[in-house]
C-alpha cells in the first residue's frame, strides 16, 4: 500500500499538531525583523548635512558695510560704477532710492541749481557792472564779478550746510569725497576760489568758467568739475 504524500490528508508529523504538514518554520531574515517607516534611514546610511549656501561668499564679492542699501537677490554689484565711494548709494534700475540715501547728482540737477543762483545774483551783478564799467572799465568790472561770485559761493557753503540757494532747491549738497561728511573750511574756500575767481580775468575767465562747468559731463564716474577736484568734493542728491 502506497503512503499518501505529506500534505494531502494526513499529517506528516503526528507528534506536532501545530505543524501538521512538516513545514519548516520560517525565521525572520536579517534586516527585516522590524518594519521600517518610509523615512527611516537604510542600514549603513549616514546623513550628510546640507551646505548653507546663504553663508558662502562668492569669489571676488566684498560684503557692504552696515547700513549700505542691499541690492535685490540674484543681482551682482553694478559693474558700470565700480569706483563710487562706499558711502554713496549707486544708481539702481529697481526704483527710486530709499529715503535718506544719497546718490551722485546728475548734470541736469547741477545745471538747474547754478541757473537758480545766477538768477538770484543777476540783479546786483548787473547793477554793479553798469556802475563800474561806466567809470573804471571792463577789466575792473570783471574783477568785481569774480569777487561777487566768490563771496556768494564761499559764504553759502560755509554757513548753509554746503548748499547754495539753488542747491537747496534741487536737494543737492557738497560733501567730502573721502567719507561723505562735511569738507573742511579750507576745502570749501578752495573750491569756491577755483569756481569763481578765474572770472575776474576778462574774457579768458569766462572761457575757463564754461570749460569748468562742462567738465562734469566727461569726468567719470564721479562727475567732478575742476573746482570739485580742487576741493576733493563731490555733489550728491539727497532723498
Amino acid at each position: 500500500m502506497t503512503n499518501p504524500p505529506p500534505g494531502y490528508g494526513y499529517p506528516s508529523d503526528p507528534q506536532n499538531p501545530q505543524n501538521p504538514y512538516g513545514q519548516q518554520p520560517s525565521s525572520p531574515q536579517s534586516g527585516y525583523g522590524v518594519p521600517q517607516g518610509p523615512y527611516d534611514p537604510q542600514p549603513g546610511y549616514t546623513h550628510q548635512p546640507q551646505p548653507d549656501y546663504a553663508q558662502q561668499a562668492q569669489p571676488g564679492y566684498v560684503a557692504p558695510p552696515p547700513g549700505y542699501p542691499q541690492q535685490p537677490a540674484g543681482y551682482a554689484p553694478n559693474p558700470a560704477y565700480p569706483q563710487l565711494p562706499y558711502w554713496m548709494t549707486p544708481p539702481s534700475p529697481y526704483g527710486p532710492p530709499q529715503p535718506g540715501s544719497r546718490t551722485l547728482a546728475s548734470a541736469a540737477d547741477r545745471f538747474l541749481a547754478r541757473l537758480i543762483d545766477a538768477v538770484i545774483l543777476a540783479i546786483p551783478v548787473v547793477i554793479l557792472q553798469i556802475a563800474v564799467s561806466a567809470t573804471l572799465g571792463i577789466w575792473v568790472t570783471a574783477l568785481v564779478d569774480g569777487a561777487i561770485y566768490f563771496g556768494y559761493e564761499a559764504l553759502m557753503l560755509l554757513t548753509q550746510g554746503q548748499q547754495s540757494v539753488g542747491k537747496k532747491a534741487m536737494k543737492l549738497r557738497v560733501v567730502a569725497l573721502a567719507d561723505g561728511g562735511r569738507p573742511t573750511d579750507n576745502q570749501l574756500v578752495g573750491r569756491a576760489a577755483v569756481f569763481a575767481l578765474p572770472q575776474a580775468v576778462y574774457c579768458l575767465g569766462s572761457l575757463f568758467f564754461l570749460v569748468n562747468v562742462l567738465s562734469l559731463t566727461w569726468d567719470k564716474p564721479l562727475q567732478q568739475c575742476f573746482h570739485d577736484k580742487a576741493g576733493k568734493t563731490v555733489v550728491v542728491k539727497e532723498y
